[in-house]
């Protein structure tokens, strides 16, 4: 559905996009994931054909964004993280006039807008002002005015930015829905939680550079070099904490052990992934376990493993 090729943009001699290689699939829900100058919104916009790179050639649904705009535009929705509103017009008419923009015309026209208005919650707003909504929900608006075409690929950049914590929560939820509407999207963020739970695969940009590319899974498995274990037993006279963070120590698994708020943290050695030795060892020297866990690596650790804060 998106394929891009050295995608290269630049501004004199700042290099905002570097050479840029992507491919994603129909379905595929892509987090776009960098700090505020970073390349996100000049190569969504280069894939909306509203920017001409410098170098290089992308394709959406197969149609080349130099040869095809016109065909790309039709097929593409894309929603800024900044677009402005007109005051004198209720939600209803404020779709309706992007609807007729979109030369969807006839009776059907307002039965689009409304089943949009119904895919973002915000039914019950159809007769307000636009210019009294919230931003939330006027970020709701702008993606239901984004879907009215019935695109087949989404570029949303910052659809989060600026929103309370219900508003954040809520465009998390109609990402999720989008992802089940098998619709292609790119998603740009740098509030990492706002991805994990809806994107499969993920993108780590950095100075216009494209540093990690994969799924979700594989990208936490590169950010996990080592398995840190989380480990608490029940003080007993002769079994301390300190007692078993000595025998950790020991063992032949572990590289580094060290005890953090009442917890015991055990560093495993690279490469080692089997670590069912250690709870026997412990249950074996008489420690009763009240915890024995592995440290969750999200997507926020693995950003700060995998990049390294550069900026353009």
């Amino acid at each position: 559905m998106i394929e891009t090729r050295q995608l290269t943009k630049r501004y004199g001699h700042l290099i905002a996009v570097n050479e840029i290689n992507l491919s994603l699939k129909e379905g595929d829900v892509f987090g776009f994931i960098g700090p505020n100058g970073s390349g996100k919104t000049t190569t969504m916009r280069m894939l909306a054909t509203l920017l001409a790179p410098d170098y290089g050639e992308a394709y959406v649904c197969g149609k080349s964004i130099y040869n095809d705009p016109r065909e790309i535009r039709r097929m593409v929705g894309y929603m800024p993280d900044f677009f402005g509103v007109y005051d004198d017009m209720t939600v209803i008419e404020y779709l309706e006039f992007f609807a007729s923009a979109y030369r969807i015309n006839g009776p059907g026209r307002r039965k689009v807008c409304e089943d949009k208005l119904e895919l973002v919650d915000m039914s019950f707003k159809r007769d307000a002002m636009v210019n009294q909504l919230s931003r939330g929900q006027t970020q709701r608006i702008g993606l239901a005015r984004t879907l009215l075409h019935e695109p087949q690929v989404l570029l949303l950049d910052e659809p989060a930015s600026g929103l309370d914590p219900r508003a954040r929560i809520e465009i998390r939820n109609l990402l999720k829905k989008l992802g089940e509407l098998k619709k292609t999207v790119i998603v740009s963020s740098h509030i990492l939680p706002e991805l994990a739970d809806v994107c499969t695969r993920v993108g780590m940009i950095e100075k216009g550079n494209l540093i990690v590319d994969g799924y979700v899974d594989e990208v936490m498995r590169k950010a996990r070099q080592q398995i840190m274990l989380q480990i608490r037993v029940k003080e007993q006279p002769d079994k301390t904490m300190e007692k078993a963070a000595a025998l950790l120590e020991q063992h032949e698994l572990v590289s580094m052990v060290d005890i953090v708020k009442g917890t015991i943290e055990a560093t495993l050695k690279s490469d080692t992934f089997d670590y069912s030795p250690l709870p026997t060892l412990l249950i074996s020297e008489g420690f009763h376990l009240t915890l024995f866990r592995e440290e969750e690596v999200n997507l926020e650790t693995a950003f700060m493993s995998l990049t390294k804060g550069l900026v353009q």
